[in-house]
């Protein structure tokens, strides 16, 4: 696979470890002979070591073969999450450390998980592209406030900080950006 289909979650063998792209950095040419640079941001599977390449467009890697399932979220512990296969109900458990960046997600009540399994291990998993979360606290709305208007932070259960529209007041449901980590709607 060429470095210009890369996409966030998929699992590639760089020098015979399994890392998983967590990130990924476009950046155009400044001149017309410049090539475009893709900078990937990837974890090890296995020791959890960060590793920041960049490639040109037509690099090649080795994409690993991962068997992706529908997961639910069975519960939440201080240093693990454990998850069950939608279709077998196996039951995996990942640390927390593997899917940091997911966390912030994993309300009650989520759908639409995939598990990232291979060898019978789940090695990380992928959230829907939004997400409907309750703000638990952000400061009173601000009536008359539209749409265009300024933004004030909100604070949901997981513990996510993210900037919303005045109008949106605590305990309302709004639909939240996994990838930008950005206010959407309301639910």
């Amino acid at each position: 696979m060429k470095a210009n289909e890369l996409k966030k979650g998929m699992v590639v063998s760089i020098d015979g470890n399994n890392f998983i792209v967590k990130g990924l950095t476009v950046k155009s040419p400044s001149s017309r002979s410049g090539n475009t640079l893709y900078k990937v941001q990837f974890r090890n599977l296995l020791s959890k070591q960060k590793l920041d390449q960049t490639y040109k467009g037509d690099d090649v890697l080795d994409e690993v073969e991962l068997l992706r399932r529908q997961m639910q979220l069975l519960f939440r512990e201080q240093e693990s999450c454990t998850f069950m296969d939608g279709e077998s109900y196996e039951q995996y458990g990942i640390d927390n450390d593997s899917i940091e960046s997911e966390l912030f997600y994993l309300v009650d009540g989520i759908e639409g998980i995939t598990g990232l399994i291979s060898e019978g291990l789940l090695l990380g998993i992928e959230v829907p592209s939004t997400v409907e979360m309750e703000i638990i606290e952000t400061s009173p709305s601000i009536k008359g406030a539209s749409a265009s208007a300024r933004t004030k932070p909100a604070t949901f259960a997981s513990g996510l900080v993210i900037q919303v529209p005045e109008y949106i007041s605590e305990g309302e449901k709004v639909k939240v950006n996994t990838q930008t980590n950005e206010f959407v709607s309301r639910a």
